[in-house]
């Protein structure tokens, strides 16, 4: 894997040169001289996060049904004050 690095004017400049660097490894893009983003494949992230599912993929249920009945409380919630 290759790390690449480009100014944010070269990465204006040359949007395709940064996707097919990305393509081969990392992508630094530097800022006034100071690394500031990464650009990475979708490939390379997924690797990073394990491809993990996002919140709103956690938060998507496409076609599953849970059955879920709340428990009824069977103590007060609030206790009065004690002002003595």
């Amino acid at each position: 894997m290759s790390i690449t690095t480009l100014s944010s004017r070269e990465l204006n400049q040359d949007i395709g040169k940064a996707k097919k660097a990305a393509r081969l490894g990392t992508v630094f893009i530097t800022d006034r001289g100071r690394p500031a983003y990464v650009l990475l494949s979708i490939e390379e992230y997924k690797k990073m996060t394990h491809d993990e599912p996002n919140i709103v993929e956690l938060l998507t249920m496409p076609d599953d049904e849970i059955d879920f009945e709340a428990p009824r409380l069977t103590t007060n919630l609030f206790k009065p004050a004690d002002f003595s």
